[in-house]
């Protein structure tokens, strides 16, 4: 049996969005969800104060009986609480899968630059909400329970990171930044104008030296601005990796959206090993 626990470091769920997915979890009698309540708390923007938060996912990850964490949804708010929670970790966050996208983003490179755990971008408990929602539950529940169909397909021998872009530009210079040197590093934005997109590939790419490429997964929902940019998000990306010597390496099966696969940090490899 696997176990699972659910926290939310950045913002809530319902407990009928809980309900959709342990309904789906029953196809996967090897796992067993475990929803903290936590992940229901509302205060503010917030699943709960920060402390709130951050206790829940600290008492998630050092609980021994459970082998993954899965972030409940991103939004905005776990950077907040990465380095202080990533402190209190013990030696049970050794052994865990810690699953999530988008903001969970900042965990997972605080994650993989300590060397804790098995960071892994993936859909999250709230993407049930999508159209065609639950298959991207169900892609990461088939993934914990063993089955690697939902890995991006052009993961290769070389090691990988994904993260929304936004996020990205966000942890560049902080101490959570991990060190990419060597990895195919792909990101995936929404709901930015271009000229965000491309101050963030400004930003983000001058961060970037020594990777061994970059890839581009979906920008999507991209607003209307009072005039053309004048340029595509991947040519915005293309003109920023040549002005860096970075290779672009295309396109990445990532984003905001229920097609988002499967990316373990590091080396492909499955959720429990």
């Amino acid at each position: 049996m696997t176990r699972i626990a659910i926290c939310a470091p950045s913002r809530s769920i319902t407990s009928e969005d809980a309900a959709r997915v342990s309904a789906l979890a029953v196809d996967y009698p090897g796992l067993d969800l475990q929803f903290h309540p936590q992940c229901f708390f509302e205060h503010g923007h917030f699943a709960g104060t920060d402390q709130q938060r951050l206790d829940a996912l600290v008492e998630c990850t050092n609980d021994p009986a459970f082998d993954a964490v899965w972030f409940a949804r991103g939004g905005y708010g776990s950077n907040r609480i990465a380095e202080d929670a990533i402190a209190r970790f013990d030696h049970a966050a050794q052994d865990k899968a810690f699953l999530g996208y988008s903001d969970g983003g900042y965990l997972l490179g605080g994650l993989y630059h300590r060397k804790i755990g098995r960071p892994v971008h993936c859909a999250m408990p709230a993407d049930v909400r999508r159209d065609g929602g639950d298959a991207a539950v169900r892609r990461v529940l088939a993934f914990m329970a063993g089955d690697n169909a939902g890995l991006e397909p052009g993961l290769d021998r070389r090691p990988t990171a994904a993260f929304n872009l936004i996020t990205l530009a966000m942890l560049c210079g902080t101490p959570l930044m991990p060190g990419l040197a060597g990895h195919i590093v792909m990101v995936e934005e929404v709901a930015e104008y271009l000229y965000a997109v491309d101050r963030l590939f400004f930003h983000v790419t001058a961060h970037l030296g020594g990777i061994a490429g970059l890839r581009l997964g979906r920008v999507s929902d991209v607003p209307e601005n009072d005039r053309p940019f004048g340029a595509e998000a991947e040519q915005i990306a293309r003109h920023w990796c040549d002005r860096h010597a970075i290779r672009f390496l295309g396109e990445a099966d990532i984003g905001h959206d229920a097609a988002n696969k499967i990316v373990p940090f590091g080396l492909a490899r499955a959720a429990r090993s």
